[in-house]
């Protein structure tokens, strides 16, 4: 299985970026029962939960992006979105797409590389 990250680029302080991470050889069943999630990381810094969303569209966010960022999914085109506002220097990272499957199974994505510069 693969998770397909995109849609990473450098922006303004204030600027907006939409992430995708697609699994197009995931068998639909399974993404659709999948928790999946962003996590990013930044330089000198561990990996951090950003956002999840649940296979019944149920969402969490990191306190820091709350209220700039939405997680969604496609479930039809075995997709997930992460849609970044307001973008802020410490936004900086790599950003990596994740999936639970409902049999514990762990799947990441390579990184895409966010920049924000002020």
């Amino acid at each position: 299985v693969q998770l397909q990250a995109s849609g990473g680029g450098l922006v303004q302080a204030g600027g907006s970026l939409k992430l995708s991470c697609r699994a197009p050889r995931m068998i639909l069943s399974t993404f659709n029962s999948n928790l999946m999630g962003w996590y990013r990381q930044a330089p000198g810094k561990e990996r951090e939960l950003v956002s999840s969303i649940t296979a019944a569209g149920t969402t969490t966010y990191a306190d820091s992006v709350k209220g700039r960022f939405t997680i969604s999914r496609d479930n039809g085109k075995r997709t997930v979105y992460l849609q970044m506002n307001n973008l802020k220097p410490e936004d900086t990272g790599d950003y990596y797409c994740h999936a639970l499957t409902a049999r514990d199974l762990v799947y990441w994505g390579r990184g895409t590389q966010v920049t924000v510069s002020s």
